[in-house]
């Protein structure tokens, strides 16, 4: 019974631990990269879809993405879907495909850019804590029970406290590389 506590929340942190690196890679760095297109959602017939289901994404230039459309009509749409967007990226539109220059980051942009980096890395954190927190509870309800014993539970809150480690360091190690991303210049 322990191992199953202690397997399924640990692949909640890995779920986390996702979540974490896909968020990061979505903060704009003032390099091209298509993950920065994640989020922005497209009107494809009546249902919102991200960008990369209805056209190839490319990176020709570290400061440029170029989004070529799978039918025509869609440019019109994907274009109207980078403006909505929070990117602050003005699309160029030539009448086969989308181009994205991403601008120079200046300082002041790089700051906040680590500062909304630290925010988010801190809430994964807060959720990794949150997962460590019910799966002790876990252990609390099996030892109530009667279930395992006192050493048991003991042993079993140690373990899940050195994977709480474990993810919370990786969550700090993605977090540094990414830090170190935005403030190249």
């Amino acid at each position: 019974m322990i191992k199953e506590v202690i397997a399924k929340n640990e692949e909640r942190m890995k779920k986390t631990l996702s979540a974490a690196k896909s968020e990061f890679a979505s903060l704009r760095a003032g390099r091209a990269t298509p993950a920065l297109l994640d989020k922005v959602m497209v009107e494809y017939y009546g249902s919102l879809v991200p960008v990369n289901q209805v056209g190839n994404i490319s990176v020709p230039e570290p400061r440029m993405i170029l989004i070529q459309p799978w039918e025509k009509p869609m440019l019109h749409e994907i274009e109207k879907a980078i403006t909505r967007s929070d990117l602050g990226l003005s699309p160029n539109n030539d009448g086969t495909v989308i181009r994205l220059n991403i601008p120079q980051l200046t300082e002041e942009r790089r700051t906040d850019l680590v500062k909304t980096l630290n925010k988010r890395a801190e809430e994964s954190k807060v959720s990794v804590r949150n997962i460590r927190r019910d799966a002790n509870e876990a252990i609390k309800k099996l030892e109530k029970a009667k279930s395992i014993t006192e050493d048991d539970a003991k042993k079993a809150q140690e373990d899940i406290q050195k994977i709480v480690d474990k993810y919370i360091k990786e969550i700090d190690i993605a977090r540094a590389e990414k830090e170190k991303e935005i403030m190249e210049v």
